[in-house]
């Protein structure tokens, strides 16, 4: 099935005429959705790397284009594909020792410094407050649902100003698998009380759309998010858009 564009008001408009009746809650992700926290990644992954071998990583060694590409599947990922990364860059402070061996260093590493940093070099995306009141407006239950460290995401929204659109949050540590698994998703759904069929993704990559599809939720995908750097509207979903206004607008101003 193709899915829709709603780059126009007109057809923004027929996807909520169908969702005003059809849907009672949507789950929301976090990064790269709500906020950008790429800055949050570079800037931890650089210390962590730092104190893995000083001389050898100085502290800009990543930059955001290559860490986007990594970002998505959890921290356990992340860290495996950076060290992963640098070894097929033959950084010579990586090719001396076994990737595996210094994986639980360099995560330990990676969570302490995002748990110092975490918020203070992200910011929230344009639209996102008044996208989120339109949907709680337009009568839906809002949960957030991210593959990032419970502890992490939940500090990030109270920080952000946004803890309050939800009822509930659930990290990657929440549940034994996260996205692109089902799994998650069917956990909300049963959080919710609703049924997957009543029940809207919003997200930004294949991630997000994997598990609607699998769980049967309808996804809606942002066009600005990271997408581990793949092009978004490659993905499978019901439709795309600039802004979490663009979902709600109908509502704010009907």
């Amino acid at each position: 099935m193709k899915a829709a564009n709603f780059s126009s008001r007109h057809s923004i408009q027929d996807f909520f005429i169908l969702s005003h009746s059809r849907y009672d809650a949507a789950i929301v992700d976090l990064d790269g959705t709500m906020v950008d926290t790429m800055g949050d990644f570079v800037v931890a992954l650089n210390r962590m790397l730092v104190d893995l071998s000083p001389r050898d990583f100085p502290d800009n060694t990543l930059d955001s284009v290559t860490v986007s590409r990594m970002v998505g599947k959890g921290s356990g990922h992340l860290i495996k594909s950076v060290l992963n990364h640098l070894q097929v860059q033959s950084i010579p402070a990586l090719l001396a020792i076994d990737s595996i061996a210094i994986y639980e260093f360099a995560y330990a590493r990676y969570q302490s410094h995002y748990a110092a940093i975490n918020g203070q070099y992200s910011s929230v995306y344009p639209g996102v407050s008044r996208g989120l009141l339109g949907l709680q407006e337009a009568g839906l239950k809002l949960v957030c649902l991210t593959n990032k460290p419970l502890a992490f995401a939940r500090s990030l929204l109270k920080m952000k100003g946004l803890d309050g659109f939800f009822s509930e949050v659930f990290g990657g540590d929440s549940f034994e698998r996260k996205k692109p698994d089902p799994l998650p998703l069917l956990k909300a759904c049963e959080f919710l009380r609703t049924i997957p069929s009543r029940t809207l993704m919003v997200g930004d990559s294949s991630n997000d759309a994997k598990a609607a599809r699998a769980a049967g939720c309808k996804v809606v995908l942002v066009n600005y998010g990271y997408n581990h750097g793949e092009p978004v509207r490659a993905i499978d979903a019901d439709g795309f858009v600039d802004s979490l206004v663009e979902i709600a607008n109908r509502h704010l101003h009907k």
